[in-house]
């Protein structure tokens, strides 16, 4: 049968237009999302302005939290560096990544080895076709295969190892850890400014591309030495009547790396890559007590896994994505960001992660809570140690802990007893026998990944 002419036109249009709208599409279809995450050191829960310190002033990173969602119940997975950072950028828990405790540049002292199989962010968003970088403390391994570079990055500026001994000489125990790729640097200046600089020149350049970028930004400040510049010191001893000379100098500490992060967010909007970035802030554990830090309203710091070493201050910000100024007491922990920066960026979740998503709450939408368990684990050497672990299980208002290897497990009922004061251990045998059930088996889970270097054949 012969179609009309007119028929046939119709159908040339229909065509044209359907050409037309997928052309449209494919236009319109929004650019994949730049990622910046921020990982700042030893903040604690109290030491920013808009986490309650009076003390202390973060107008940067206060306006930075201020542009997305604010969060008051996020967790790191480890009260000490390099597990919170291995568990962040492969979304496992950390012993299941080879990372249990600190790695440092001593093997008799070293209580991790980066599992070389596992897959990271930078891995991820690399396969993707984002070019990815790692500016500021690396603390995964000092030699190959632990390398930024071998690790997904392909740009890393930083440094290897654990804390700086000078934040001007940039050395541990006397080595230079600082690190353009594989070049050895020896840079002037500041860490916290050098990484601040870096970090800006990197988005300037990227900038420049239509290249999507994945950015990981980890300042060592606030982490030991309390080591601010002079004039730092001077401003908050000026203002801060009868401060400490010890939290003045924290406090200048905070403050400088306040306005180094800044810096790039000033960055981040001039080039006007902060339309279509999503940006992470957080820390790696709590502050530490002993050098002045506050945590809040929380039970001790750094090293421990009661509240204060485990809490930390998050914010996450996507212009037009995430509302402004918005707050969510959602429970989520470090290896979390890893699944949700993925869904965010539309790039496929890797499968059999511990980690979940909370890309819904951030949406405004609401979420079942992200796991029934969650688990905190920490080893370390030294008499106060002994090469043994401290953890904790959070089960819904209950966390069962062990803060010392030496010491009993303590029970506490965190909505009755936020500051974990009374220890409910005797009195509730029912849920101390069932959460320590659960800790055992998670502990013999962690037990099928080696957390030492493999020995060479010459040594066996």
């Amino acid at each position: 049968m012969r179609v009309p002419h007119s028929l046939q036109a119709f159908f040339f249009l229909l065509l044209i237009l359907f050409w037309s709208a997928s052309a449209a599409d494919a236009n319109t279809k929004p650019a994949s999302p730049n990622v910046l995450v921020i990982l700042v050191d030893d903040l604690g829960y109290g030491d920013l302005s808009s986490y309650g310190a009076s003390d202390l002033k973060s107008p940067h990173i206060d306006k930075l939290i201020a542009r997305g969602m604010k969060f008051t119940n996020f967790y790191a997975n480890c009260p000490v560096c390099s597990p919170t950072r291995a568990a962040l950028l492969t979304g496992h828990y950390q012993d299941l990544v080879g990372v249990p405790g600190v790695i440092r540049t001593h093997p008799e002292n070293s209580w991790g080895y980066f599992l070389p199989s596992a897959s990271t962010l930078a891995n991820v968003f690399q396969q993707a076709g984002y070019h990815t970088g790692i500016i500021g403390k690396w603390h995964l391994g000092l030699e190959s295969p632990n390398t930024p570079n071998e690790r997904g990055f392909d740009t890393f500026r930083g440094f290897l190892g654990d804390m700086m001994d000078d934040y001007y000489l940039h050395r541990r125990h006397n080595v230079n850890y600082m690190r353009f790729n594989q070049q050895t640097i020896t840079p002037k200046g500041h860490a916290t400014d050098l990484f601040t600089d870096w970090t800006c020149e990197f988005l300037e350049q990227q900038a420049k591309t239509t290249e999507p970028f994945f950015l990981y930004l980890a300042y060592n400040a606030p982490h030991t030495p309390i080591q601010p510049p002079d004039e730092w010191i001077e401003k908050v001893t000026r203002r801060e009547a009868g401060i400490t000379a010890k939290r003045a100098k924290l406090v200048a500490l905070i403050e400088h790396l306040d306005a180094g992060i800044g810096k790039v967010i000033q960055t981040l909007d001039q080039t006007g890559l902060s339309e279509n970035t999503i940006i992470v802030f957080t820390s790696d554990n709590g502050g530490q007590v002993n050098v002045g830090a506050n945590n809040g309203n929380l039970r001790d710091g750094k090293q421990s896994v009661y509240e204060g070493g485990l809490k930390v201050p998050a914010g996450i910000v996507w212009k037009n994505r995430i509302a402004p100024h918005s707050q969510n007491d959602f429970m989520a922990m470090s290896m979390d960001l890893f699944p949700t920066l993925c869904e965010a960026a539309g790039i496929t979740v890797p499968a059999n992660l511990d980690a979940v998503s909370f890309l819904p709450t951030l949406e405004g939408k609401s979420q079942p809570p992200l796991r029934k368990h969650w688990f905190f684990r920490r080893r370390e050497g030294g008499n106060r140690y002994g090469g043994k672990t401290i953890e904790a299980i959070r089960s819904g208002d209950w966390k069962l802990l062990q803060n010392s290897p030496f010491a009993p497990l303590e029970l506490y009922n965190l909505k009755t007893d936020p500051l974990e004061t009374k220890d409910l251990a005797h009195k509730n045998r029912k849920k101390f026998n069932e959460l320590s059930a659960l800790l055992r088996a998670e502990i013999q889970r962690y037990g099928s990944v080696p957390w030492q270097k493999p020995l060479n054949s010459a040594a066996k």
